[in-house]
C-alpha cells in the first residue's frame, strides 16, 4: 500500500467496512449450530469450511513462490495465529454459549494494544485505555459481573480466550506485513486453517462423521466460501488500515451484534447487567471510531 493510497483513502471507510465486517462474524453462530446439529464439531468445520478457502489459497500461494522465500518466517506465523484464530473460535461456538464464548473472545481490545504497542511502537494514550477499559468492563458485565468467578472456566471457555488472543496476534501480524498484498495475507490465513485441522483430524482428535448428507458438506463449503471469506476480507481489509488499538476495539461489535442476535432468537431476556455492558461496548467502540486518524 503506498502513501499516496493511503493519504487519499476516507479514513471513515475502513471503519465501516470493520464494522460491518464484525456484524457479520457476530451473526456467523447461526450457521456453525446449525452444522453442530449434523455433528459437525470445530476441527471438521474448520477442515471442509476454512480448508475450502484455503485450498484455493494454496494455490494462488504456489504461483507466487517467492513470496516465501522473502517472508516466509512472517507467513508462517500469520497462518500459525490465523489458523488457530479460526480452529478455536469455531470449536468454542459449537460447544458452547454463544454470548459466553464471545464475550471472552472479546479481551481481544486489550491483547489488540498490547500487542500494537509492543510490535508496532503503537502510543496506548488515555482515550484508548478508556476504550479498552470499557470494553473489558463491558464484556464482564455481560457475563454477569462478580457471579462469574462463582464457575470455573471450562475447556470452551480456554478455547474462546485463546482464540482471541491467536486473533489479535494475527490482526497485528497482518498489519505488520505490509509488504503483502491483503490477499495473499487472507490466502495465508486460510491456509492455516488447513495446517491445523488436516493434522488433527488425520491424528483422530475429532473426525469427519459419517451419515452427514452431502447437501449439508456442500452447504459447509458455501459458507467458507462465500460467508468465512467476505467477513474476513472485509476485517482484515479494515484492520490493514488502522493501528492494531483501534481495530481491536471496533471489531467488539460482533460481539454486540452475537449478544442481539442469540437473545432474539433463542427468545432470551437481557438482565439490567447485560444492557449495560452492551452500552459500554458501544461506546467503547464509538470512541474509537471518533479518533482523529
Amino acid at each position: 500500500m503506498s502513501s499516496a493510497k493511503s493519504s487519499a483513502l476516507n479514513p471513515a471507510y475502513p471503519v465501516l467496512v470493520l464494522m460491518t465486517a464484525s456484524v457479520l462474524w457476530g451473526l456467523s453462530w447461526l450457521p456453525l449450530k446449525y452444522f453442530a446439529g449434523f455433528g459437525l464439531e470445530g476441527i471438521p468445520v474448520t477442515l471442509v469450511g476454512h480448508g475450502s478457502v484455503g485450498v484455493l489459497g494454496l494455490g494462488l500461494l504456489l504461483q507466487r513462490r517467492e513470496l516465501w522465500l522473502r517472508h516466509w518466517r512472517g507467513m508462517l506465523l500469520l497462518a500459525a495465529v490465523g489458523g488457530l484464530a479460526n480452529l478455536a473460535f469455531a470449536s468454542a461456538i459449537v460447544r458452547g454459549d454463544v454470548v459466553r464464548v464471545m464475550v471472552l473472545f472479546y479481551l481481544l481490545p486489550a491483547w489488540g494494544a498490547f500487542g500494537g504497542y509492543l510490535w508496532l511502537g503503537e502510543r496506548v494514550d488515555a482515550l484508548r485505555k478508556l476504550a479498552v477499559a470499557g470494553a473489558l468492563g463491558g464484556a464482564f458485565l455481560i457475563l454477569g459481573g462478580p457471579s462469574i468467578l462463582k464457575q470455573p472456566p471450562s475447556l470452551t471457555d480456554v478455547l474462546a480466550v485463546v482464540s482471541g488472543m491467536a486473533f489479535a496476534v494475527n490482526n497485528v501480524w497482518f498489519r505488520k506485513l505490509d509488504e503483502l498484498t491483503i490477499t495473499d495475507k487472507v490466502a495465508v490465513m486460510f491456509v492455516g486453517c488447513l495446517l491445523w485441522a488436516l493434522p488433527l483430524t488425520l491424528l483422530g482428535v475429532q473426525t469427519l462423521p459419517a451419515g452427514v448428507p452431502v447437501l449439508v458438506w456442500a452447504q459447509l463449503s458455501a459458507f467458507g466460501l462465500v460467508g468465512l471469506l467476505l467477513a474476513t476480507i472485509g476485517t482484515q481489509w479494515g484492520v490493514a488500515h488502522m493501528e492494531a488499538g483501534r481495530s481491536s476495539v471496533l471489531i467488539i461489535m460482533e460481539l454486540l451484534a452475537a449478544v442481539l442476535s442469540a437473545a432474539l432468537i433463542n427468545g432470551t431476556r437481557l438482565s439490567t447487567l447485560e444492557w449495560l455492558g452492551g452500552a459500554l461496548v458501544v461506546l467503547a467502540a464509538l470512541a474509537e471510531a471518533r479518533r482523529p486518524t
